[in-house]
């Protein structure tokens, strides 16, 4: 039982994607098995679609223990501690697979060390989405032809500083408003993983798919260490157990289908562009110049990376 917090009988998980998504399902798994492990003495009420508010405010109500834990992109926490960045580095990933291996490589955890005390949040583990690719209205024949268009992203800097570099204008803008901001033209270009331009339908919207796989779009279940520090050790390893085997299982999963999201796309006679590095041209050299400044990492992810590669 978490005896270590006091009157903390459910405790609150907040996440920016969809209740249908994978990494609400993961969080809502975790709660039933901490609902199960103590009897129903202790529960997690699962908050999706920013009904807490956006990543940066979940982060700080995270620091300040008004919220007990968060699935967060990686890239969020990019934003505080700059060596997560290294994470976006383009083609760090030769496939989903590589990505996973990626994510349970040494250096990566040891980089949950770190959070703590530079963001006053403990990291249990990492989970992901699939590798980005690009959507776009219109025909697409190079990386040229994504200059000046209004591309959707995640609002990071390691995501903004790609598509600067690319020519494009990079939009930041919250998942739910993705599908309308399409189809009336207020963005004509998004950057997106498989299983959402899928699922939620964004295809209808747009001619061709890129299937670049320029990205890894990691995620980190995260503790308030604020919460963490009330917490008995038995506590803590008991939430630390059932976390991280819902987030192994959310990597696990990606691995499994984001290939065959990407078929069912294709299947609808979406219009497919697979490309490689060399579509960017010197964007990957130029975004790991500026990045070399800002993540003491990236070198060594490099490395990590290799290592894991089939």
């Amino acid at each position: 039982m978490l005896t270590g917090v006091a009157g903390a009988h459910e405790l609150r998980l907040g996440l920016i994607t969809p209740p249908s998504h994978i990494w609400t399902k993961a969080a809502e798994d975790f709660g039933a098995d901490l609902a199960a492990a103590t009897d129903g003495a202790h529960t997690i009420t699962v908050f999706p679609a920013q009904q807490l508010g956006n990543e940066a405010e979940m982060m700080q109500q995270l620091q300040t223990g008004a919220l007990d834990m968060a699935f967060l992109t990686v890239a969020e926490v990019s934003n505080r501690v700059p060596d997560f960045g290294a994470f976006y580095a383009p083609f760090l990933a030769n496939d989903i697979g590589h990505a996973g291996r990626i994510l349970q490589s040494d250096l990566a955890a040891s980089m949950l060390e770190d959070l703590p005390a530079k963001a006053g949040v403990v990291g249990i583990g990492y989970g992901m989405a699939g590798l980005r690719q690009i959507e776009a209205k219109g025909k697409v024949e190079s990386a040229a032809d994504l200059k000046g268009k209004k591309l959707r992203i995640t609002p990071f800097k390691p995501i903004l500083d790609f598509y600067n570099l690319l020519g494009a204008a990079p939009t930041p803008m919250p998942l739910p408003a993705v599908y309308d901001a399409l189809a009336n033209g207020q963005v004509n270009a998004i950057d997106m993983d498989a299983e959402m331009i899928w699922k939620m339908k964004y295809y209808e919207q747009a001619e061709t798919i890129i299937v670049s796989n320029h990205m890894m779009f990691p995620m980190v279940g995260l503790v308030s260490a604020k919460v963490w520090k009330g917490m008995s050790e038995d506590d803590r390893a008991l939430i630390s157990k059932l976390m991280k085997a819902r987030l192994d299982e959310v990597v696990a999963t990606f691995v499994v289908k984001d290939s065959e999201w990407l078929e069912q796309v294709r299947d609808t006679g979406a219009n497919f562009m697979e490309v490689d590095a060399t579509f960017f041209g010197d964007v990957p050299a130029q975004w790991d110049e500026i990045w070399s400044e800002q993540s003491a990492v990236l070198g060594q992810m490099r490395e990590a990376a290799a290592a894991s590669a089939e």
